[in-house]
């Protein structure tokens, strides 16, 4: 488990920018938190350091934003209006899995018995305002 305590939004993006470039493709990354946590700022971390030159915004009533570069392709789920199996097929989310993108997927408490073993879990915590503790940890670790 790595933990990481972000100071600010900037920490947070900066964090994530980092440890997106040690994913391997095809990378599925399940985000824990509450409202206002910081999913979204730790996503745009992620696609910069994926290389992909855009800017990321909250999919929650789009179901799937996708973002691309030359090289990577992030899908950004927000499945908090998910609520059974039949939901989750209308989001193309299993067309998704097997392939070389990344996925990211907020609200994945809603939908955790379909994300795969082998994704990373990304926790955030909000301490106050600002600073927020960063739980990452493999979804095959939990007893």
């Amino acid at each position: 488990m790595k933990i990481f305590i972000s100071e600010s939004y900037d920490d947070t993006i900066s964090f994530a920018e980092e440890f997106a470039k040690k994913l391997p493709k095809g990378t599925v990354i399940a985000y824990l938190g509450d409202l206002g946590a910081g999913k979204t700022a730790f996503t745009s971390g992620l696609a910069k350091g994926l290389g992909i030159k855009c800017d990321v915004f909250s999919p929650t009533f789009a179901i799937c934003n996708e973002y691309h570069s030359d090289k990577n392709t992030l899908y950004h789920f927000d499945m908090y209006r998910i609520n059974g199996w039949d939901d989750l097929y209308s989001t193309a989310f299993f067309d998704y899995l097997g392939t070389d993108a990344y996925m990211a997927i907020e609200w994945s408490e809603n939908i955790f018995g379909a994300i795969p073993d082998d994704s990373v879990i990304v926790e955030i915590l909000k301490l106050n305002e600002n600073k927020r503790k960063i739980r990452i940890y493999n979804k095959g670790d939990i007893k």
